[in-house]
């Protein structure tokens, strides 16, 4: 029996009860002419939310008096005496709440899991006293604990059954009627093909939603059919219950997005790297192709050992190679006019990027990208983007990709962005509206046009430019201005 008692106090529901009780007796309600006592409830045992709504007798409103909570399971009775459930053996009744009576409604469980305690009964009461609670009946049973014997079924999927022209960038889920066990949706129960053929992907649950997500964007004008595994093997509830019997949906994804026209860089297409404020190197790097600030002057450019020419119009320095030079606004004529022009094509460019609407995949990866191998088109992420693990841009040499970026953009040590299909890093464009750091040994393909900084830690390699509207900061890093 005290075993049993131990077992009861540990389940969490009970145990989080006053917690989730309302201030007094909770939110006011309606008057009632005589006493009565019910239940608001919603979800499952595994899953519940109940509220206790006690209806005060007009002739007993704002007199002093109890509230009473108790639930037995079996011969055992606990009753809650306001600050935690204790096991009733005789003697006075523990009280709730005493006070002012008036009709309220108490939230008793919140997303809570009862399925030990099938069988358990609530109950609830009031009573200026113990002894007219029980004289005048002013009590009830208010919900009995019952085992969970429904099937979940699938109550609305993201994408239509029969739908046609969907974007290929569209959220492939479903929406099921209970709360389901989380590791019953996975990639071998929630899965996505292409006729016959498998697409990999990875499976998320929230809530009462699936998600499936692709590891490569799906193709345009194709047919897909997405499916969740029911039966035996397949996706259940908290309780065990299984889907019925496979559930499936299919749709035909939009022809191919119209190719996109480059982002033109003007006159800061001349430069590898082109900053407002800072460029630095610490300690030696490997430029290829031309360097500059603007309207910052030479000094903000360090660690370069910069050497004037002659002309004063430009310098070089031994980590500028293949013919690049370094210019500064501050440098002789035409230098200053030149890089002001450059500075503000950059920012022309950044605009230009960051406007184009209509994108042909929104915030792809939920903002992770580590792995996906990406087609041609316009992408754009409302958050921070991040690639964890190596990335693949594929398509021709024409084609065109277009990143938005509202926060900072971050790439992991070690990892690597490779060009496949005839790619070429001069039509991939970068627009982040935050920061963007290239982890320590990886590897960058494309245009980086950054609103802030710019920082290619240890060792980092980038076949592209960078075109930052404050800094650039290299660390032994080796930037290669991209094939024209």
């Amino acid at each position: 029996m005290l075993g049993f008692w131990h077992y009861v106090k540990q389940q969490s529901w009970l145990m989080l009860l006053p917690l989730l009780l309302l201030a007094a007796f909770g939110a006011k309600a309606v008057a009632a002419p005589s006493a009565s006592f019910s239940a608001t409830t919603s979800g499952t045992i595994n899953n519940l939310n109940l509220t206790a709504n006690i209806g005060i007798a007009d002739a007993d409103q704002g007199r002093v008096g109890n509230i009473y909570l108790g639930f037995r399971l079996q011969q055992i009775w606990l009753l809650n005496n306001g600050s935690g459930w204790v096991r009733y053996e005789g003697g006075p009744l523990p009280i709730y709440a005493a006070g002012p009576l008036t009709t309220r409604s108490i939230e008793v469980a919140r997303n809570a899991d009862l399925s030990s305690l099938v069988g358990g009964q609530l109950y609830v009461g009031y009573g200026l006293t113990e002894a007219e609670l029980s004289a005048k009946s002013q009590y009830g049973l208010i919900y009995t604990v019952v085992a969970d014997t429904t099937a979940p079924t699938v109550s609305a999927t993201v994408i239509a059954n029969g739908a046609t022209s969907v974007p290929i960038s569209a959220s492939i889920g479903a929406t099921l009627s209970e709360a389901m066990d989380p590791a019953t949706l996975n990639a071998q129960t929630v899965k996505l093909s292409q006729g016959s053929t498998l697409v990999p992907g990875s499976v998320s649950y929230s809530g009462l939603s699936v998600v499936f997500l692709p590891t490569n964007p799906l193709s345009p004008n194709t047919s897909y059919t997405a499916t969740i595994t029911g039966g035996g093997n397949g996706a259940k509830d908290l309780a065990g219950n299984a889907l019925l019997s496979d559930y499936s949906w299919s749709w035909t994804t939009a022809a191919a997005p119209s190719r996109l026209a480059p982002v033109l860089l003007g006159t800061a297409g001349n430069f590898a790297i082109l900053a407002k404020t800072a460029i630095s190197t610490v300690p030696t790097s490997v430029v290829t192709g031309d360097i500059a600030v603007s309207p910052a002057a030479a000094t903000f450019i360090t660690g370069f050992s910069l050497i004037a020419d002659a002309s004063n119009v430009f310098a070089t320095s031994t980590q500028v190679v293949g013919g690049g030079r370094v210019y500064a606004a501050n440098y002789a004529v035409p230098s200053p006019s030149n890089l002001t022009t450059a500075v503000l094509d950059m920012q022309t460019a950044y605009t230009d990027a960051a406007g184009r609407p209509t994108p042909d995949f929104l915030n792809l990866g939920s903002g992770n990208i580590g792995g996906l191998t990406l087609a041609p088109g316009l992408y754009k992420w409302g958050s921070t983007l991040t690639i964890p693990t190596d990335v693949v841009i594929s398509g021709s040499a024409n084609d065109v990709w277009i990143f938005q970026i509202s926060g900072d953009l971050t790439m992991s040590a070690a990892k690597r962005i490779t060009l496949a299909g005839g790619a070429l890093a001069k039509n991939v464009f970068w627009q982040v509206a935050g920061q963007v750091t290239i982890g320590t040994t990886s590897h960058f393909e494309g245009i980086v046009l950054s609103q802030t900084a710019i920082n290619l830690q240890t060792g980092a390699t980038l076949n592209g430019r960078l075109l930052a509207q404050s800094m650039v900061a290299l660390d032994s890093a080796v930037v290669t201005k991209p094939a024209p």
